[in-house]
């Protein structure tokens, strides 16, 4: 599988839910030049590890609209089925509350272009983080089992951000408010030396 990362992301043109929305003609292109994006793939609707990332992502969404970043779900359900989840109670396994929109990949073809099909038809749990000119900057893809970490990706992010606002990069274990480095051989030596 070649990567995505460093390349524009496959566009797409499928229908979302958006609350009690149903959105047709939804496209990841509309968000190009405007804002960073992350798609966020998950297996199904009406599953178990799924809800947690899908609720977590919505505690967390003040914080993506801080970074100026539109948070996208999708899946390979159809629209009616991440309609009716939107519509269960979180006390029933739904994910009620959730507004960000959720895109159906119901023909799949979106999971193929982002290499997280499986061959019974669902998703890995896929998260594209895309900056403003629409190239795929991070790719993490967990198995079926794996819960992502929301405050990795939003580190992610502001280390993406850093990057374009001071020209350095993010070493590891790199934060909010750390150092960066410049990337020359002098700046790593500086780095790794505590100046």
């Amino acid at each position: 599988m070649v990567s995505l990362v460093g390349n524009p992301a496959p566009d797409f043109n499928a229908t979302a839910v958006q609350g009690d929305q149903i959105i047709e003609n939804f496209t990841l292109s509309q968000f190009r030049g405007q804002k960073y994006t992350v798609l966020f793939f998950y297996p199904l609707d009406f599953t178990f590890v799924c809800p947690t990332e899908l609720i977590q992502l919505e505690e967390k969404l003040g914080d993506f609209e801080a970074l100026n970043t539109q948070v996208i779900g999708i899946s390979t359900d159809s629209w009616f089925s991440h309609l009716a989840w939107l519509q269960t109670p979180k006390r029933q396994g739904g994910i009620q509350g959730v507004s960000y929109p959720i895109v159906s990949d119901f023909n799949k073809n979106i999971a193929a272009d982002y290499g997280v099909l499986l061959p019974g038809g669902m998703a890995l749990r896929g998260a594209f983080i895309m900056d403003r000119d629409g190239v795929v900057q991070v790719a993490i893809v967990n198995n079926l089992s794996l819960g992502r970490n929301v405050d990795e990706i939003l580190r992610l992010i502001r280390g993406i951000q850093f990057c374009e606002e001071h020209g350095e990069v993010c070493p590891a274990n790199w934060d909010e408010g750390k150092p960066g480095l410049k990337p020359t051989a002098e700046g790593v030596a500086a780095y790794l030396g505590g100046e």
